[in-house]
């Protein structure tokens, strides 16, 4: 299950992500500490998920944990926004990556069409293979998690090695960095960062698949989170010492741009290729966990049955192909940057209304037995709020159309709740 956590965070966010950080911020320093930053976020958020998941052990996630801690309907709204783009929008997003590097590898530019009939064709061959049989689903996301790991600390250490000219990039703080990172441009890059995390809660979608979440679940949100930080950072170091802030910005392809820098052109198509490679790993790792959530909406709510049926493996079949169908609707129809932004800022407020249910929870039922409970309780969850909370305003004030869309998205769930039990 550590597997699925490390293959949900690392994926498009931390190979896109800089080349939007650098229209604002030129500091080394600054770059890195909005993955820390972010990092610290995630970690805070995992032990706060990790408590809950061990109190409340039911795969689901936010579905589970708001459901019984608030009311259904603020639990149905989550798990709506987990089917409709909390795994879909992801998904779509790592296979138009994923088919961008390959093409890049291949022939630098390709048409919009071949893009996107690689994605979708990359989506569609996953959902076959996770809705077949148990064996393909969990033994395909061991092999290509453990390859994204290897290979991410092979790129690191060999273009640090071969890189012949290394970038003049201080990454001590310098005077001016401080209001930096108190500075507008910097909460709105950490919408990017924060997005690149998103997955570290992706086990709690699959706890009662665990012999024993009491025990297991929290040291593997933890265990996942802490590595992929720091992945991101050394991966975050090596862009930034290898390759020009200049040919970055802007870019979406900031992996391909590092290993061409280090490599030169043949060594950066190769490294470009097995980058996008790595990527079908988390379309995967979406495609395994998010259709457990559909999969808990259908067991509860009648009109909704028809999304828990299994086949003769155990698995969500319908569940699965109702997910990829609407990533690729994603891939089809929506742009990378909006759906990004839209996306991080819908995920970062059902998270947020979860970690403060630790609050709600501990105050409600306090004699509930917590194998696992928060350090550092009540500083850690209040640290993931703050951040966060800091971070959606300043989406809502710089991006108010996608913040909009979220909140639009958030009363769609209301409504289809209030239809759902009409009907049932």
């Amino acid at each position: 299950m550590t597997a699925v956590v490390i293959a949900n965070m690392v994926g498009t966010g931390v190979f896109t992500s800089l080349g939007f950080q650098l229209l604002e911020i030129r500091s080394g320093f600054v770059l890195l500490m909005l993955w820390f930053v972010g990092g610290v976020v995630a970690f805070c958020g995992a032990m706060t998920y990790a408590e809950l998941g061990a109190a409340l052990p039911r795969s689901g996630g936010e579905y589970n944990f708001l459901s019984r801690i608030y009311h259904p309907v603020v639990g149905f709204i989550s798990g709506w926004i987990s089917a409709t783009i909390g795994f879909a929008a992801p998904t779509a997003l790592a296979a138009i990556t994923f088919a961008a590097y390959a093409a890049s590898s291949f022939s630098g530019d390709a048409p919009s069409w071949l893009l996107k009939a690689m994605a979708c064709g990359l989506i569609a061959v996953l959902t076959l293979v996770h809705a077949s049989s148990r064996r393909n689903s969990g033994g395909m996301q061991v092999i290509f998690t453990i390859l994204k790991v290897i290979v991410i600390v092979s790129f690191c250490m060999a273009a640090l090695f071969f890189s012949r000219h290394a970038q003049p990039v201080n990454f001590m703080p310098v005077s001016g960095d401080g209001a930096l990172l108190l500075s507008g441009a910097f909460a709105v890059s950490l919408i990017y960062v924060n997005y690149a995390y998103t997955g570290w809660n992706a086990a709690t979608y699959l706890s009662s698949e665990f012999e024993n979440p009491q025990k297991y679940l929290p040291w593997v949100l933890l265990s996942g989170t802490l590595l992929v930080m720091l992945l991101y950072l050394a991966l975050n170091f090596v862009f930034l010492r290898v390759a020009p802030m200049e040919a970055m910005t802007g870019q979406v392809e900031i992996g391909y741009i590092a290993a061409e820098a280090a490599f030169g052109p043949i060594g950066g198509r190769f490294t470009g290729l097995v980058l996008a490679l790595l990527l079908i790993s988390t379309v995967s790792a979406m495609t395994l966990a998010g259709p457990r959530v559909l999969q808990v909406i259908g067991e509860d709510f009648r009109a909704l049955r028809f999304l828990s049926k299994k086949n003769r493996d155990g698995l969500p079949a319908v569940a699965i192909i109702l997910q990829s169908s609407l990533a690729i609707i994603f891939v089809l129809s929506s742009s990378f940057e909006s759906i990004l932004v839209f996306a991080g800022f819908t995920l970062a407020l059902s998270s947020s209304v979860t970690v403060l249910g630790v609050y709600v929870l501990r105050w409600r039922q306090p004699a509930l037995p917590r194998p696992y409970r928060v350090v550092g309780y009540p500083v850690t969850p209040l640290i993931y709020l703050t951040v966060t909370v800091w971070t959606l305003v300043f989406v809502l004030i710089n991006k108010p159309q996608e913040a909009f869309a979220g909140l639009g998205l958030v009363f769609a769930g209301a409504v289809f709740y209030l239809l759902s039990r009409r009907f049932s």
